[in-house]
């Protein structure tokens, strides 16, 4: 029987390739018309310490990285003591042997990866001695690789045909030496290639794009794992007439000078991680204040204070919600898979200029570094909004209305005064109590114009509902499936608009006996917000650094539904 999905592992020291070889996996497979899918973990060291990179290749949709592997390559001895035991029965290990060695085994094979690279006249293609030996471990058609190697290496540089006759002769020689060792995990399934285009891509990129799509002109960051990929993407491609890009001396500037390009009219965005956000609290407060539009993008990592900042967590969301100290409730966006990056950002800008004010948008380590094939965004049906823009004479006061007003731009007609403190109708300081009744009110008023976010709500007659948010979604969603082919009688809802929840989707989520939350931190922070809305909620906690497994949320959410089932019935 054919294989239709396969997990590898690559796993040693950072700076050996695993993140290379996993990518580089995914990508052949993407061309070769697979759906394909890495996750990468690593210490925040520059060089060294424990990393491993995952891909895994099927011939349907992806929504995780893969419980147990297939196979497991290990750069070094320490990397098999640690990921060993997660080799499924049948699997391979493919080691290096010129590293170390392992007891004669009928599930593992050494191959020394550098000595046969050299051979090549090419030492820096061991990786694909790697992909070669993996090729031959599931009957993959050496044309997916080696048409991969034209492409990548196809540069128009003058020693190219050498570059890639070397690739090409090591992923020969790595196929070769899996041969001989008799190994085998069955034939992978052909590809059937979906009907319409795709790219690969990360979550950051993703994201990237959609802002771009969206119109920002205006992107100020400053470096923090994993949010820089965004930084560095924006300065290679906001550019021409009216774009800017600039990386700040620290997360306090980044936030002050985008509440200053939203003053002047512009669409601007800054990315950061936990501890960055936490700098731009004051920031953030001063453009909820000012009613300044702005997107904040928090890639969340492991915390609090420098915590684990090359792992993921989705411990932000409470500070997300009330940013800054006072009466604030920010609207937050969280996309739960590579897709939804890309249009989380569209929707981030257009919220913002809508309702005129800053809006946070949650993505995670988990979903920034993962490498994926996606359908190409159409364009086309993408909505760009851009705020309402005041045009009539001056005397205008912005503030004056109970909710939302166009808005002037300097340089234009009407008054546009406003600072840190409460102000009048025209933005000039007050300590007034109606005043300050009055801005409040109008402030959170809104927000009302913010609930035409969109929701999944699969089997809406049953009583217990499963409801992750962010990217743990993905899992969430294998494991519902699995649940579901098992008899559990269970629902499903989903949605990237967290705050404000749409309120059809809250309306039916009320209804429910109980709806459990999957989310990656340690006190619950989802489901004690949507009990706070009158929805009976509660958690099903991780907090290692990695996502979840999904047969570990099969059993955890059977266990949940399965008490919560017998508790009504004692009642």
């Amino acid at each position: 029987m054919q294989k239709k999905d396969f997990v590898v592992r690559f796993a040693g020291e950072g700076g050996q390739g695993m993140v290379t070889s996993a990518e580089a996996l995914a990508q052949a497979a993407a061309l070769a018309g697979y759906y394909a899918q890495t996750f990468t973990t690593f210490p925040s060291q520059i060089m060294g310490g424990p990393t491993w990179a995952q891909a895994r290749i099927s011939t349907t949709p992806i929504l995780s990285a893969g419980d147990e592997l297939d196979i497991l390559v290990c750069f070094n001895k320490e990397a098999y003591h640690l990921h060993a035991e997660e080799v499924r029965e049948g699997g391979v290990v493919i080691y290096n042997s010129q590293v170390f060695q392992l007891e004669e085994s009928s599930s593992a094979v050494g191959i020394p990866v550098d000595e046969l690279a050299k051979a090549t006249g090419n030492p820096r293609a061991a990786n694909m001695v790697i992909l070669g030996a993996l090729a031959h471990l599931v009957s993959w058609p050496q044309e997916h690789l080696t048409s991969f190697v034209r492409q990548r290496f196809a540069r128009g540089r003058p020693d190219d045909a050498a570059i890639i006759k070397s690739n090409v002769q090591a992923l020969d020689l790595g196929r070769q030496r899996a041969a001989e060792a008799g190994l085998t995990l069955g034939e992978l399934a052909p590809p059937k290639k979906p009907p319409y285009q795709q790219i690969m891509v990360k979550g950051n990129d993703a994201l990237a794009l959609g802002a771009l799509a969206a119109g920002l002109d205006f992107y100020i960051g400053y470096p923090i794992s994993p949010a820089t990929p965004i930084l560095v993407f924006m300065q290679r491609n906001l550019v021409g007439p009216g774009k800017f890009v600039y990386q700040a001396s620290s997360e306090i500037e980044a936030i002050n000078t985008i509440v200053g390009a939203g003053f002047a009219g512009k669409k601007a965005m800054t990315a950061t991680s936990g501890p960055g956000f936490s700098l731009m609290h004051e920031g953030i407060g001063l453009a909820w204040m000012a009613e300044v539009p702005c997107v904040i993008v928090d890639v969340q990592r492991g915390g609090p204070a420098t915590g684990l900042p090359t792992k993921t967590e989705q411990s932000d969301l409470l500070s997300a919600l009330h940013p800054a100290h006072g009466d604030v409730m920010l609207p937050v966006i969280a996309p739960g898979s590579i897709e939804e990056c890309f249009y989380a950002a569209i929707w981030a800008l257009n919220w913002a200029e809508r309702y005129q004010g800053p809006v946070v948008l949650l993505s995670e380590h988990m979903l920034s570094e993962r490498t994926e094939n996606i359908r190409k965004p159409d364009l086309s049906v993408v909505t760009v909004e851009s705020r309402l823009v005041y045009q009539g004479s001056n005397g205008y006061h912005r503030y004056e209305a109970r909710e939302l007003s166009p808005m002037p731009v300097p340089g234009g007609p009407g008054a546009y005064v406003a600072n840190g403190s409460e102000h009048d109708a025209m933005g000039d300081t007050t300590h007034l109590s109606q005043r300050h009744i009055h801005m409040t009110e109008r402030r959170f008023s809104k927000l009302k114009l913010l609930t035409d976010g969109t929701f999944e709500l699969e089997n809406p007659e049953e009583s217990v509902v499963l409801m992750p948010w962010g990217g743990s979604k993905g899992p969430s969603r294998e494991a519902y499936t699995l649940l579901i082919q098992d008899g559990y009688r269970l629902g499903w809802a989903f949605t990237m608009f967290l705050q404000p929840l749409p309120p059809k989707l809250l309306e039916e989520l009320r209804k429910k006996e109980l709806v459990i939350v999957p989310e990656l931190n340690y006190v619950g922070q989802f489901s004690s917000y949507l009990r706070s809305l009158g929805v009976k909620a509660v958690s099903i906690t991780q907090f290692t650094g990695l996502p979840f497994k999904v047969l570990d949320l099969v059993r955890r959410v059977a266990a949940v539904a399965q008490s919560h089932r017998e508790r009504m019935v004692r009642v």
